[in-house]
């Protein structure tokens, strides 16, 4: 990751929300030390011929289970990969398991950030060991982030402005909370899009680090729970308009049971025949 204006890491988000693009990259973070994310997954999409290609980032949170950004829905064969570092190596501790369903949220709507939020259910289990685990979610009683908390989003999103190739390896980025009364005023959002109480804007002051095109659905880490999912940014940014992140709310904590919940009520159905 190299250091560049936070203008080019959103300009890269948004451009993952069209069908070309699907997320965001990391600009001006670092590597991270091999397998110290062990939930960090990597969503891949059959390309051409069996041969996948990265597109969003997300996190386990249960053996069969992947949570990530409604916008990351594709179509045709999807698979993730798990216990991973590099993504061109051959690392005998990644695991390599096919997608069986997307459950996006049913109020997620392309044109604006709201609900975007969705599962994964995955064909098998995956196999937890110290390269591949789960990361909890927040308990029930949510609490709201407050301006300046410090929080951190990991990825293998491109690393230079123009690129769709990911980053190779798994990057990370410093990153701070910004109110939603400063993110919605006039200078920064102005309400377009309105920036609800189920999101949170992140970013750099100095407008130099940020998430872009790749990282999209990856986990946002503020002091160590699990807050957030990268989410959205503008076609045109400026240094002013910092990255939403869908905030992890009751209200999505709820919808993830009950999806988790009936799916597995399903397949014990479906073993009574």
């Amino acid at each position: 990751m190299k250091s560049l204006q936070y203008i080019l890491l959103i300009s890269s988000i948004v451009v993952s929300l069209t069908p070309t693009y699907h997320g965001v990259e990391i600009i001006g973070g670092h590597k991270v030390k091999p397998h110290s994310k062990p939930y960090m997954v990597s969503i891949q999409v059959d390309h051409k011929n069996g041969r996948y290609v990265h597109k969003c980032g997300g996190a386990l949170i249960r053996s069969r289970w992947v949570l990530t950004a409604a916008h990351c829905e594709f179509k045709g064969p999807i698979q993730v990969v798990l216990g991973a570092h590099s993504l061109s190596r051959n690392e005998k501790s990644q695991q390599k398991l096919p997608v069986k369903e997307q459950h996006p949220h049913p109020g997620f709507n392309k044109k604006t950030p709201e609900n975007d939020i969705m599962l994964l259910e995955l064909a098998s289990e995956a196999k937890i060991n110290k390269n591949v685990k789960l990361l909890k979610l927040p308990k029930d009683k949510v609490a709201d982030l407050k301006r300046g908390t410090r929080c951190t989003v990991a990825g293998w999103g491109t690393t230079t402005i123009g690129s769709t190739s990911p980053s190779d390896t798994l990057q990370e980025v410093k990153l701070y909370v910004i109110d939603r009364k400063t993110c919605n005023s006039k200078d920064y959002y102005n309400h377009n899009p309105v920036i609800t109480r189920d999101m949170i804007c992140a970013g750099d002051s100095k407008g130099r680090e940020d998430t872009c095109l790749g990282d999209s659905g990856g986990p946002l880490i503020c002091k160590g729970v699990y807050k957030g999912i990268v989410s959205y940014g503008p076609k045109k940014p400026t240094a002013k308009k910092p990255g939403i992140y869908t905030l992890i709310s009751k209200k999505y904590l709820d919808w993830i049971q009950k999806i988790i919940g009936v799916q597995a009520y399903n397949m014990t159905a479906e073993g009574l025949y």
